[in-house]
């Protein structure tokens, strides 16, 4: 299974953190023109990868909104859900997913509490909070400060790559634009982090459209791409 690690997670706070890639067009989206068959195939493969330390996990048909659900004690098995852009839990061997081509997979822990989150950030959901719902979550589920978490943006588009018309630039930044813009999805989001009182804050250095033989992009296949999907969770002993 193709896949790029957050060794650091690994190392400092034991969690299992990372993304799978394009290699060998190992495609994860479920909602394409892609048959389901092809596509579970390479789900199975995925779980068989980490199931020996995740014996559930859990994903979602994402809506580019801002629901965030905590999971409290999932079952084994995978749990499919609808609607939902971002999971959150304290137990261990619960796989957290989320699917991106484009959008940034913002990873979120409270190592202390052993609580974590994952979101699904694109242009719509950063500009409605979802980054803020996320901690929220956090914070209340785990009974922790803003300053106890930390967090990673993973592999997305970068501010080169992402040029976005002037109704969506407004909604994101809140200043007006007489015509298309370059914006930075990651330095939005690394910026309400901060002002949210996140003080542990690193980004990935990848592209999705610059590094495309590497990643699937919405943007540089015009629409035509797979899915990669991103990952976090707590193993089981």
């Amino acid at each position: 299974m193709p896949r790029l690690e957050l060794r650091e997670w690994a190392e400092r706070f034991g969690l299992v953190a990372g993304v799978t890639t394009r290699g060998h067009g190992f495609s994860l989206g479920l909602w394409s023109a892609e048959s389901v068959g092809q596509v579970m195939t390479r789900w199975r493969a995925f779980r068989a990868a980490l199931q020996g330390s995740f014996p559930a996990a859990v994903l979602s048909h994402q809506v580019h909104g801002t629901e965030v659900r905590w999971h409290d004690t999932p079952a084994d098995g995978w749990l499919l859900l609808e609607g939902i852009d971002g999971h959150a839990t304290a137990r261990p061997g619960l796989l957290l997913t989320v699917t991106v081509a484009d959008c940034i997979p913002i990873y979120l822990a409270a190592p202390q509490k052993g609580a974590v989150a994952l979101l699904h950030a694109g242009w719509r959901g950063t500009a409605a909070g979802i980054l803020e719902r996320g901690v929220g979550v956090l914070r209340r589920q785990a009974i922790v400060k803003s300053a106890d978490i930390v967090m990673h943006c993973g592999v997305g588009i970068c501010g080169g790559c992402y040029e976005v018309g002037s109704e969506v630039a407004g909604a994101l930044t809140g200043a007006a634009t007489s015509g298309p813009v370059r914006v930075d999805l990651r330095g939005l989001l690394v910026g309400q982090a901060r002002a949210l009182g996140i003080e542990a804050v690193s980004v990935s250095p990848w592209c999705t459209a610059h590094d495309h033989e590497r990643f699937f992009s919405h943007r540089a296949s015009r629409g035509g791409d797979g899915r990669q999907c991103a990952y976090l969770g707590a193993p089981i002993a």
